[in-house]
């Protein structure tokens, strides 16, 4: 499977690396690039992650990662994960 970074989610992560990077550089490299070792490891098993808290739908799942939220969609008939976005984690009330 493909993986398609979307223009919001790829906005709000350099908005978050400018963050990080306030405080230091080296650890916002390090976190994007932890980060896109979990992202890599989503076409091995696409639905590992629980379903989204933000969407009623099976196909957008929710991935936990150091505070944040990945949120992606599965599109098996286009053979596709599309990141659609990260915020700050929000735990389900």
């Amino acid at each position: 499977m493909q993986i398609i970074r979307s223009k919001k989610y790829l906005g709000s992560l350099q908005e978050i690396m400018r963050f990080i990077s306030l405080d230091s550089k080296k650890r916002a490299l390090t976190f994007r690039n932890q980060m896109d070792k979990q992202i890599a490891t989503i076409p091995d098993m696409p639905y590992k992650c629980r379903k989204s808290i933000y969407f009623d739908d099976e196909n957008i799942r929710d991935l936990i990662f150091k505070g944040y939220t990945i949120v992606y969609k599965v599109d098996k008939n286009k053979e596709q994960i599309t990141i659609i976005g990260i915020k700050k984690y929000k735990a389900e009330l």
